[in-house]
């Protein structure tokens, strides 16, 4: 017996339990271990949602076939989305993430004793309610902190509409899926409203899919990012429930996170972040850095041109 709980994702009963099989691309996937239990599945308005409790994995969301987080590693993910910008910048007191659903993200920014305000812009509002339901340990009292806003709204549409002004821009958004809801965020168009939003000394971050399955990808990301920052840096981390090493790009007006040595990094977090990090942490910030000399080469390929809204970017399909 077999059922499909949403796009490119199958729960199969067999001898061994209940499977997961996520597809990376139309010739290779990933077998997650035993599913305990599916807490939630369903469609929104915009993507296909389930929550569900893995055996070595704990609880997961799971958006379009992929998962976006889980209770084993989603520290490893989020503290490396926010804290290489947020230590990188000066001062951060005002900072906006797009996406971000689970909360997550907020709640490492939060952390930031310099941070003021934090606002995040979502377009599914029944994803929010999902997780704050299921998943209250991805947010960790984020939703209610005094300096946090939840805006509900396409967050390019936001950007438009907004003259406001941040230190920090996170783009937690998910991947560029062919009629997603997020493939326009990662253009030449799209980074260039970012960086009008971005104060002076401005930084963004967003991250930008697999290094492993999906390098070109990753490549057409840094290079947009690229075309439009002075500073743009490149980065990956191992996730264990991604199956893949994954990457993020820092587009910076003036600070470059590469410059800092791992003492700086481990007396900012000292100075400026409340409680203990997981993972990140001076030497890490070094290692994330370094990129393989075939991640490097590909990078550096002047064929794989920067996004356009005219002319996108897809994850392999």
């Amino acid at each position: 017996m077999s059922v499909i709980i949403h796009m490119m994702s199958l729960e199969k009963m067999s001898k061994e339990g209940t499977w997961f099989i996520e597809f990376n691309t139309p010739f290779s996937y990933h077998v997650r271990g035993g599913i305990r239990r599916v807490l939630y599945s369903g469609v929104t308005k915009y993507q296909r949602v389930a929550i569900v409790e893995f055996e070595d994995l704990g609880k997961a969301l799971v958006l379009d076939g992929k998962i976006q987080s889980s209770l084993y590693d989603e520290f490893v993910y989020h503290e490396s989305l926010v804290h290489p910008a947020m230590i990188t910048h000066p001062n951060p007191r005002r900072v906006l993430i797009l996406g971000g659903g689970e909360g997550a993200t907020a709640r490492e920014v939060l952390r930031h004793r310099s941070v003021e305000e934090v606002i995040m812009v979502d377009i599914d509002d029944e994803v929010i309610k999902l997780v704050k339901e299921y998943l209250p340990e991805m947010s960790q009292g984020a939703f209610n902190d005094p300096r946090f806003k939840l805006v509900l709204q396409d967050g390019r549409k936001f950007l438009e509409e907004s003259r406001d002004r941040y230190d920090v821009i996170i783009l937690d958004l998910t991947d560029p899926l062919e009629g997603g809801p997020s493939y326009l965020l990662y253009t030449i168009e799209f980074y260039s409203i970012v960086k009008d939003r971005l104060s002076d000394d401005g930084i963004m971050v967003t991250q930008a899919t697999s290094t492993s399955y999906s390098l070109r990808t990753f490549a057409t990301i840094y290079r947009t990012v690229a075309s439009v920052f002075p500073i743009a840096r490149a980065y990956q981390v191992y996730m264990h429930s991604y199956d893949s090493t994954w990457g993020f790009v820092i587009g910076s007006k003036k600070y470059d996170p590469t410059t800092l040595t791992p003492d700086e990094v481990n007396n900012r977090i000292r100075e400026r972040v409340g409680g203990e990090l997981k993972f990140y942490e001076g030497d890490m910030h070094r290692a994330m850095f370094i990129l393989p000399k075939h991640i490097r080469a590909v990078l550096n390929d002047e064929s794989i041109k920067p996004a356009t809204d005219k002319n996108p970017t897809f994850l392999p399909a």
